[in-house]
């Protein structure tokens, strides 16, 4: 039976309840990872990094996630990545951080992102392997047995649940929500309405603003936005219009910025995250490189990136 508000007023409930108002209010961040250009990690970097995105007042934050570049950290850097970023949201924003891999190394991730004092926390797909239904419920069952904190579950790649599958999991005490990003509304639909009252849902494709109207008509408006990292002002703008009914707006912004960065964003593969880490180097701020396997965009890309964000910062009366 699943927790309720009144049976479990300041645990499970109380998170779910201040992710679902902070998703009504602003769009979920997701921080790049800061490395110095040897490498290594920038915690410095990072603190200033989260602390921008924290004071755009996002609906909540999540480090160490894919944009945050996850699969490249060791155990002691991503200590220092949710540590950081729970110190900087000091209670104003939920902080999820990511966990992943196979059962036992999520849980090892799991209880340091506990002890950082992480709100909640995103399991991300298996590492490799295909499995049946009853092995990705296995898999998460094993995960929330061994935490105390609210799960969110990311279903990608190898990862896709059937309705009843979904009804499994949600039935787990500390599991509150998914996040897609396969974008088969079809399949999602079945989801929301198997899933019982109150479970979260959340858009999680790749630049999630290209499909957020589509994910709303089958009741998940609320999205990821990779842009939030390097263009808060485009991001906001966009999750305001879409929040108002502001189509004209919203099909500009479309038109004119998210369409051809994702055009940018599929020349190469794993641009997903290094396009957006460059970007945030176009304007100043001291994320550093990505890491292998990743590579940075050649200087061509680069220059086509730099036109599109000038242009995209004009569209809502903001500059590089």
């Amino acid at each position: 039976m699943r927790v309720s508000p009144d049976t479990d007023p300041s645990g499970t409930a109380a998170v779910a309840r201040r992710l679902k108002d902070g998703m009504a209010n602003g769009v979920l961040s997701f921080p790049l990872t800061a490395f110095h250009e040897d490498g290594s990690l920038d915690p410095d970097g990072f603190r200033a990094h989260v602390a921008e995105r924290i004071a755009t007042a996002p609906g909540a934050v999540f480090p160490a996630c894919g944009t945050g570049e996850f699969f490249s950290l060791d155990e002691d850097e991503y200590r220092q990545v949710v540590t950081v970023t729970v110190e900087e949201s000091a209670g104003r924003t939920p902080v999820v951080a990511g966990v992943g891999y196979g059962w036992a190394q999520a849980t090892r991730f799991a209880r340091i992102a506990e002890e950082a004092g992480a709100d909640a926390l995103l399991v991300l797909p298996h590492y490799l392997v295909a499995a049946p239904q009853d092995g990705l419920v296995a898999q998460l069952e094993a995960v929330a047995a061994r935490t105390r904190l609210p799960l969110i579950t990311y279903q990608r790649g190898q990862v896709a649940y059937t309705a009843d599958s979904l009804r499994r999991i949600a039935a787990l005490p500390n599991v509150i929500g998914l996040k897609d990003g396969h974008s088969d509304l079809d399949r999602l639909q079945r989801l929301t309405l198997a899933a019982p009252e109150g479970f979260l849902f959340f858009n999680g494709a790749a630049t999630a603003e290209i499909q957020a109207r589509a994910y709303a008509t089958v009741g998940v408006p609320a999205y990821s936005s990779a842009v939030h990292a390097f263009a808060p002002e485009i991001a906001n703008a966009c999750f305001t219009a879409l929040r108002d009914g502001d189509h004209g707006t919203v099909d500009k912004l479309l038109r004119d910025f998210y369409v051809p960065f994702v055009e940018l964003r599929d020349r190469v593969p794993g641009y997903a995250v290094s396009l957006v880490k460059a970007a945030a180097r176009l304007r100043g701020r001291p994320v550093g490189p990505v890491r292998a396997p990743l590579t940075d965009p050649t200087p061509g890309d680069l220059a086509d990136l730099s036109t599109l964000l000038t242009a995209g910062l004009d569209l809502v009366g903001a500059a590089l």
